[in-house]
């Protein structure tokens, strides 16, 4: 998806440094950050615990003020307008839903806040619980639900009141692996349905490849890459995102004539010569017990290890040179590569798969 100008933007961040005071030394948490997330839009803040995601979104519900730069909503400069005045709901992992209420009255209570007409409330509630699946379970207390129903009780009760934007706060944190992959799916239905800006904290990558339009991976409190989930993951920007979105080879040294030595083997990046770094992803790989032929990329080297995945098996492959190499085969019916610790085996992919990376 790409950049949209101002006039089409929910939300706008323009150079957001927010800083504190620790132990009497500023320390900032985010440090200049601007972006802008579309109207409709399904925007992930990605990356590890401290990186400044969580502070970024608070700044943007108003939970957080900057200490220098601008928020924008819809255009309009809100950076000091308090968060109950700003057109936004979030939902946070803790879903924080009224024990003594019911399904129906959780999801009901901002409408009964606002003196909504009875009538409104009927009807807005009921459409909200459909969309998220609750219909027949309006009279139940938190209590008797599960966490994925817990979890949808939140969103609609956010939904419910037609924000311009809903910021989420790691709200899958809490639910198994399971229920947290079928939510993912949910999430992405639900957002598509009522049309409204979503803005997705998450620390889990594949959460926020199955679920955005575009992600912005952060790092020390700075923006390392904004893209949409193909391009992040098949042509990351730095040596951070390549080894922080799923599984990466990483591969540095002197390029000559479009071509990076390895031991014996050879790396092709064409247009590219001196110092490199390069990235291959696992699945791009093809492993073999002979030296393949033609215009690839081949290194030899020796199975140090195998996993077997169910769908796929994972090699790990050691050069000469002592670094490890990756590769995902997948189990297919007509499979004919059997290679155990200790083979000899070779390396090749496509050219067009060794991606050439920033610092």
């Amino acid at each position: 998806m790409a950049e949209r100008g101002l006039t089409d933007s929910a939300i706008e961040l323009q150079d957001v440094v927010k800083e504190y005071v620790s132990h009497g030394e500023v320390v900032q948490a985010v440090k200049g950050v601007t972006l802008a997330v579309g109207e409709g839009e399904f925007f992930s803040l990605l990356g590890p615990s401290g990186c400044g995601k969580t502070t970024t979104m608070r700044m943007i519900a108003g939970f957080e003020e900057p200490s220098k730069g601008v928020v924008r909503l819809r255009g309009e400069d809100v950076t000091n307008v308090p968060p109950n005045k700003r057109d936004v709901n979030m939902v946070f992992q803790s879903y924080a839903l009224f024990p003594h209420m019911s399904v129906w009255d959780n999801v009901a209570f901002g409408l009964k806040q606002r003196r909504t007409p009875q009538e409104e409330i009927r009807r807005r509630v009921g459409e909200m619980l459909e969309i998220v699946d609750l219909t027949g379970r309006e009279k139940r207390r938190p209590r008797e639900l599960s966490g994925g129903q817990q979890q949808r009780v939140a969103l609609a009760r956010a939904l419910v009141n037609r924000p311009r934007a809903l910021l989420l706060d790691e709200p899958l944190g809490a639910l198994d692996l399971k229920l947290r992959q079928a939510m993912q799916l949910e999430l992405k239905r639900i957002q598509r349905e009522v049309g409204i800006t979503f803005v997705y904290v998450t620390h889990d990558q594949n959460e926020a490849l199955t679920m955005s339009d575009r992600i912005a991976v952060m790092k020390d409190g700075l923006v390392e890459q904004l893209a949409g989930p193909r391009e992040i993951y098949e042509s990351p920007a730095t040596t951070f995102v390549a080894g922080f979105i799923g599984t990466s080879n990483l591969m540095a040294g002197t390029a000559t004539a479009g071509v990076l030595r390895i031991g014996e083997g050879r790396v092709l990046v064409p247009q590219h010569d001196g110092e490199v770094s390069v990235t291959v992803r696992p699945e791009k790989i093809i492993l073999s017990v002979d030296e393949p032929d033609g215009d690839l990329s081949v290194v030899p080297g020796t199975v140090a290890e195998v996993v077997y995945l169910g769908t796929y098996n994972s090699y790990t492959v050691s050069l000469a040179d002592g670094a490890e190499i990756t590769v995902f085969q997948q189990n297919a019916h007509d499979s004919t590569i059997t290679a155990e610790r200790g083979d000899s085996v070779w390396l090749s992919w496509q050219a067009q798969h060794s991606y050439v990376m920033g610092s």
